[in-house]
């Protein structure tokens, strides 16, 4: 975990960070202001960025690699709720409003890196910067949209359907992803998903 202004390859990070769907908008004087907030930390495969139940909350934007958020029941049953990548966020910004603990754990399905900050420090910037905070808060209702959606149509669609939803909203993971994950989101068999290709049917 390096400080963003301590970091040697801080001058390319910057600009990913100015590609960040949530940072692209920020005036220089405000980046200037976030920035002494920002560790970087690099991640391996299967590396746990934040577990389900704790209350202690990040707020993450990737710079390199794929992350997953994911559900565990009791029994250990696992469900992937999304896939976030580069220019991306991770957040459990609506528990910490709620002051629930995360409802999710946030994993690494490949190296990663990110520049990261405490929820606390997060929410303060945010609070100082209220059209940064309304750009926000809308992402995070988008993404909580586009798990609501997703979660309907593994009910909803047949596997071909739910393979070709994915790869019409995120096609450019679909070829980066291993198929094991795929095919866990989709909830289908990575068998299944294998013989719908074969088949031409994906």
């Amino acid at each position: 975990m390096t400080l963003l202004a301590n970091h040697p390859e801080r001058n390319i990070i910057r600009v990913q960070l100015r590609q960040n769907l949530v940072l692209k908008e920020l005036r220089d004087s405000e980046m200037a202001a976030l920035e002494p907030h920002l560790t970087v930390v690099d991640y391996q495969k299967g590396d746990l960025l934040l577990n389900q139940g704790v209350h202690e909350m990040e707020q993450y934007f990737i710079l390199d690699g794929i992350l997953k958020r994911v559900v565990t029941s009791p029994s250990a049953k696992e469900m992937i709720l999304r896939f976030a990548s580069e220019r991306d966020i991770e957040t459990s910004y609506a528990a910490w409003r709620l002051k629930t603990p995360t409802p999710y754990s946030i994993v690494c399905v490949s190296k990663a890196r990110v520049a990261k900050l405490p929820m606390p420090q997060w929410v303060n910037f945010l609070e100082s910067h209220s059209q940064i905070k309304q750009n926000f808060e809308y992402e995070v209702m988008r993404l909580m949209s586009e798990i609501m959606g997703h979660t309907i149509t593994l009910h909803l669609l047949d596997a071909p359907g739910r393979v070709h939803r994915f790869m019409r909203k995120q096609a450019e993971l679909f070829e980066r992803l291993p198929k094991k994950q795929l095919a866990s989101y989709l909830n289908l068999s990575p068998e299944t998903l294998s013989r719908l290709k074969n088949q031409g049917k994906i």
